[in-house]
């Protein structure tokens, strides 16, 4: 009898555990899932072929048990079974070889009147502390397309010619939601996948050349009260009063009215190199170029958007089991100016993120230079955090986090492509190169499709959902899908404005 008990009691905490470890995620979830959502929900249960399987999942939250496995990031060696050498993998890769070929870059020769990307974005632009243990590196757009095929509905789309970033944007033409599949099985982990040739070249002296500065007194009295932080062309900025103080003697002079050694030494790279496709080597330099779309909202305030890509996105793990997976990862940080002066920066992290007064954040320059922020990367999911360290989100106790340290320190301002674009314009059109890169591609980026693999069926031995995690979810949408037009410095409703780390490290992005 008292080992009856003890394995009812088993049991019994079991259940509750699961539940709990279900329903909590399902209950601190931002974003409540829609009729529409939980109609697919039901779908993507009903793909599992095991009858058992489909009433664990819909009644214990326990979907592909019998899929789990380790997920390592790095294949050392393929086992018996592995699908790594399927024919379907290799067919899919054959029929993208067969179209492969050079990505086309379209040249434009018309004539424009493009805008510059103003001195001071350039000044105050973040660098990027990647994970020093970090396996999935920086990714260029046009590298990644050479390694995806287009589907809907997994049926490929025919294509005559390799896909390219003037022209992605056609493949909305066709019905149905556009995925870019990869041509190889993403378990195998493909070199194309870790883009290690990509890692930023570091800075020889380490940290040393530069002050660390996390938070300063700095004030601008002339700009502090007015509504930059809710603003856009419909909105235009407010004082909420008139201040006496005008800036004197000693004050700094915004860096709109100046002209910096480092930005004369900008300009003449930009000349030098114009046309080039081979850079020259710099400290912080990726091979990976960043994309800087810059929003004018009026009234003297410009957004400065900076995306950085991944081709791979390799989720956290709880319990030893690994949860968020996905081909295609785009990630952004936002600095609002307002007449050249930094007064905000968000991080992009996850489903949301976080953001923070620009004096709060950690900064890195001296005396004769512009304080940058420092954003840190977490591994694998390429969160983007104000500060080294554990960040714990979704799950309790803990369990599921991000990690971030000072590892390669990356400089995105030695190498990106540059766009202005207006959200007010009609669909399909305004985005414009700058005049930094006049011929740069833009059909990418009104592409309305995934840039990366459907979310894996429970038909499929890669997946399984546990915890109301999955192991492998959908690639994403791109830049223009991230609310660019918004008046607040925040993505989402549920953000709001830090005024210090400390602040931050109480909560993250969905708290």
């Amino acid at each position: 009898m008292h080992h009856l008990h003890r394995v009812a009691f088993v049991v019994t905490t079991f259940i509750i555990i699961v539940i709990l470890l279900t329903e909590l995620p399902r209950a601190l979830n931002p974003v409540p899932p829609s009729k529409e959502k939980v109609d697919a929900d039901q779908r993507w249960v009903n793909t599992s072929p095991y009858w058992l399987d489909r009433q664990a999942c819909r009644w214990m939250g326990l979907c592909g048990l019998m899929h789990l496995k380790p997920d390592p990031p790095e294949r050392l060696g393929f086992a018996e079974e592995d699908v790594c050498t399927n024919a379907d993998a290799m067919r899919r890769q054959s029929v993208s070889s067969a179209l492969r070929g050079n990505v086309r870059i379209h040249m434009s020769n018309e004539t424009r009147e493009l805008r510059g990307v103003p001195d001071y974005v350039l000044d105050y632009a973040p660098l990027v502390h990647l994970y020093s243990e970090e396996h999935f590196w920086p990714s260029d757009i046009e590298d990644h397309i050479r390694h995806v095929m287009p589907y809907v509905d997994d049926r490929l789309l025919n294509q005559t010619e390799a896909l390219d970033l003037a022209s992605l944007n056609q493949l909305d033409m066709h019905p149905g939601v556009t995925f870019l599949k990869s041509n190889d099985n993403v378990e195998c982990r493909p070199l194309w996948l870790h883009s290690a040739a990509n890692i930023p070249i570091p800075f020889e002296d380490g940290t040393d050349e530069y002050d660390v500065d996390i938070g300063t007194s700095e004030r601008r009295p002339l700009y502090e009260y007015s509504t930059w932080f809710d603003v856009d062309k419909e909105h235009p900025l407010h004082l909420l009063s008139y201040p006496s103080e005008q800036p004197g003697r000693g004050a700094r002079i915004p860096p709109f009215s100046r002209r910096s050694h480092a930005s004369l030494s900008r300009e003449r790279h930009r000349i030098a190199t114009r046309g080039t496709q081979n850079k020259p080597n710099e400290e912080g330099y990726s091979r990976a170029p960043a994309t800087l779309i810059l929003v004018d909202k009026g009234s003297g305030v410009i957004d400065a958007f900076w995306f950085f890509f991944y081709s791979y996105n390799l989720g956290q793990t709880v319990l030893g089991t690994r949860y968020g997976n996905h081909v295609g990862d785009w990630e952004h940080a936002m600095v609002r100016f307002l007449a050249g002066v930094p007064r905000a920066i968000y991080f992009s992290e996850h489903e949301g993120g976080q953001a923070y007064a620009w004096q709060a954040v950690e900064k890195r320059g001296n005396a004769t230079q512009s304080q940058r922020p420092v954003i840190y990367s977490a591994v694998g999911s390429h969160a983007m955090y104000a500060m080294p360290g554990n960040h714990p989100y979704v799950l309790p106790f803990q369990m599921l986090k991000d990690v971030t340290d000072r590892g390669p320190l990356w400089d995105p301002s030695k190498n990106f492509r540059s766009y202005w674009y207006d959200y007010s314009a009609m669909e399909g059109e305004g985005l414009e190169p700058t005049t930094e890169n006049p011929d740069a591609p833009t059909g990418w980026f009104h592409f309305n499709g995934r840039w990366g693999d459907q979310m894996y069926g429970l038909n499929d031995r890669r997946q399984w959902r546990l915890f109301g995690q999955y192991h492998y979810v959908a690639g994403p949408q791109g830049p223009k899908f991230k609310n660019l037009g918004r008046r607040e410095v925040c993505q989402s409703s549920r953000c709001r404005i830090l005024h210090s780390i400390a602040e931050g490290m109480k909560g993250s992005w969905f708290s």
